[in-house]
């Protein structure tokens, strides 16, 4: 049962992920993060009382839970796995672009703003980032690529994504998120051609 004090907490964690993407970890104080989740102003060291790491390692939890969901969506619904890497990619672009090139990939924003600082954010971030090679790698070697091999562009197709990411941040422009699904599929394609995989 979700009880009032899971809501509250809840809300935290999507508006310090929300605010992080927008202003960065180090431009979100706790204060924002409260009057952004209309949460009392003693919620969040209730919920989370080593303050601003905690809730930092709550919202980038979220963070690789929603895009997990995505990639889990695109691979049940994708005829391919280099279908579905587009329809990601393709995603995001959209993501990225409807908010008027503000929102990006809050894990990356934490890890190059705190991974030399905190090692509990470190180690948040590069959690979140295994969560999304994993079923990457899984959904590759369901196409035929072998598991090395699979492990390999899995790190080589988030790693492409994130950088995508922030240069379409800072051209304002999707275009870069569009090639690299252009690139990202073709490389998929090859690599399950070169293995065998049909399916």
């Amino acid at each position: 049962m979700t009880t009032k004090g899971d809501l509250t907490k809840a809300r935290l964690a999507e508006s310090m992920l929300e605010l992080i993407q927008t202003s960065g970890y180090s431009g979100t104080g706790l204060n924002a993060v409260i009057d952004h989740a209309a949460a009392p102003k003693g919620s969040v060291y209730f919920h989370f009382p080593d303050g601003k790491e905690g809730l930092g390692v709550a919202a980038v939890d979220l963070a690789a839970k929603q895009f997990e969901s995505l990639i889990a969506e695109a691979a049940a619904s994708a005829g391919s796995p280099a279908a579905a890497a587009r329809a990601v990619i393709e995603a995001l672009a959209t993501i990225v672009g409807e908010s008027d090139y503000r929102l990006g990939c809050p894990v990356s924003v934490v890890t190059l703003e705190m991974g030399a600082e905190s090692e509990r954010l470190r180690q948040a971030c590069a959690s979140a980032f295994e969560s999304w090679i994993a079923p990457t790698a899984a959904l590759l070697e369901t196409g035929g690529v072998e598991p090395a091999q699979a492990r390999t562009l899995a790190t080589v197709v988030v790693s492409t994504i994130e950088g995508a990411v922030i240069v379409s941040r800072a051209t304002r422009s999707t275009q870069p998120l569009h090639a690299a699904a252009d690139v990202v599929a073709d490389l998929v394609d090859r690599s399950r051609q070169s293995a065998g995989g049909t399916r």
